[in-house]
């Protein structure tokens, strides 16, 4: 069983987490500890802020890695000292007034897993104040942002720009992105026209309903929506759909039940790194998704419009060497998310906050 480093000459690294966060956030956060503890003595702070309340509870995939790796979790630390601080996620402080830890660090590394402006130009949370917030609690030499994605660096580098008292963050050059490549699967041997989507049940997360018609139509032989909360309270009634609560089944028996991965969002709200497209790759299913959340992917996915995707499917229904082309290029290109590849992106950020050549 893998242990995190404890050698004189490694660097401390100290994480700051809200543990409580579901899906992306966490799972994440889960793979990356694991590349850490190869290469620094890991300490990992756990946040109760105001946006998930009082009780004391890990998410399923942090409390693994953290009994497999024998770290444990501190809670409401007030002081934090490290070589190297690492924060995920700072829209947990979105409902703070004030933050009483206090962080002494050489680097800090705040991790943006949330965009900071929405497709139309608002903010995605109160930004300034979970920044000014971190900023007032920590003395350090550097004090940067890490952006995930592609499309999620362009909004940060927007805002900042944008923000006179932001100004003194500095954004680093890598993407600091999600590990993604697990367990890679085969894809099916005939593709039929089994289409599916899922994701937590949010508004943000689901296109207009004319474009779910699309996307999701009569004659496909199957229609599986995974995460369908709010459309089955809202009575929305489409017999052709099979309409699934967020943990109905898991996420492995509903890659089983598609071969067509197909993924929109509201318009005015965009996906900042779509780790659920990552699993579908891996799963082995082509992916149609927008323009913005494709470049983070290239040509892993298909990029199109919901209108699009029924030639597009038909398309490769009727000729199963594209599907198989397609599935192949996207899951040697998921080789650019892997482990490995992280480690060298935090290896030479670490390397250069010790006044390394990176």
């Amino acid at each position: 069983m893998p242990q995190a480093v404890r050698t004189a000459d490694s660097p401390k690294i100290a994480y700051v987490i809200e543990p409580r966060f579901s899906g992306g956030t966490s799972a994440a956060v889960a793979a990356e500890l694991r590349v850490a503890a190869g290469l620094g003595q890991i300490a990992v702070h756990a946040v109760t802020s105001k946006a998930f309340g009082k009780t004391q509870h890990v998410s399923p995939v942090l409390r693994q890695v953290f009994d497999e790796l024998r770290i444990p979790l501190i809670w409401d630390a007030p002081r934090i000292d490290a070589d190297f601080v690492i924060l995920h996620n700072p829209a947990f402080l979105k409902f703070q007034d004030t933050w009483h830890t206090q962080i002494f660090t050489r680097d800090l590394i705040v991790v943006t897993h949330e965009n900071f402006l929405r497709p139309g130009g608002e903010e995605g949370f109160d930004i300034a104040t979970c920044l000014r917030l971190i900023d007032a609690s920590t003395l350090a030499l550097r004090k940067s942002l890490a952006p995930i994605s592609p499309y999620n660096r362009k909004t940060v580098v927007n805002w900042v720009a944008q923000s006179r008292s932001a100004r003194h963050w500095r954004v680093l050059g890598a993407d600091w992105f999600n590990i993604c490549h697990a367990e890679i699967s085969d894809p099916c041997e005939i593709p039929k026209d089994r289409r599916g989507r899922h994701s937590r049940p949010g508004y943000e997360k689901f296109p207009p309903v004319t474009d779910m018609d699309k996307c999701f139509p009569k004659h496909a032989d199957n229609n599986i929506v995974l995460g369908a909360d709010a459309l089955i309270e809202a009575g929305l009634q489409r017999p052709h759909w099979t309409l699934l609560r967020f943990d109905a089944i898991t996420v492995g028996e509903f890659f089983d039940m598609i071969d067509f991965f197909v993924y929109f969002t509201a318009p005015t709200w965009q996906e900042s790194f779509g780790r659920v497209i990552a699993e579908a790759l891996e799963a082995g299913k082509v992916v149609l998704t927008d323009p913005d959340t494709g470049r983070t992917f290239g040509d892993a996915v298909i990029s199109c419009r919901p209108s699009d995707a029924d030639s597009i499917i038909s398309d490769m229904v009727s000729d199963p060497q594209k599907y198989h082309a397609q599935v192949g290029q996207a899951q040697l290109a998921l080789e650019r998310y892997s482990a490995q590849n992280f480690r060298t992106v935090m290896g030479d950020v670490l390397a250069d906050g010790r006044g390394g050549t990176g």
